[in-house]
């Protein structure tokens, strides 16, 4: 019985099991059927109540520019966009990886 052979055999279907989880976790991620990990997290309301009641000049035109960038792009999408390309890269060197160790199994398995 040769040892080699079936070490390469588990250590070829390690890589591909890696290969595998990673495509179907990314597939349930980008069709929504699961959650995107949170990598990033969006900070707390940061409303601040002020005591007086009138605003200089800067901070009411602050907030304006905020409320119309808020129109048209929503606050939370930047961190999803950071997540989903923080999950990107983190698949790709699973991917990688898993067929590193599929090639080292191969390897085993010709020996």
């Amino acid at each position: 019985m040769d040892y080699s052979k079936i070490a390469g055999w588990v250590v070829f279907l390690a890589g591909i099991l890696i290969i595998g989880w990673t495509l179907l976790t990314s597939y349930n991620i980008f069709t929504a059927k699961a959650l995107l990990p949170e990598f990033f997290q969006m900070p707390e309301s940061q409303t601040s109540v002020q005591q007086t009641t009138t605003q200089d000049a800067q901070a009411q035109l602050q907030q304006m520019i905020g409320e119309q960038l808020k129109g048209i792009l929503p606050f939370d999408s930047l961190y999803k966009f950071l997540n989903l390309a923080v999950w990107s890269m983190l698949a790709f060197v699973l991917i990688f990886g898993g067929g590193q160790i599929a090639n080292l199994g191969i390897k085993l398995i010709k020996k």
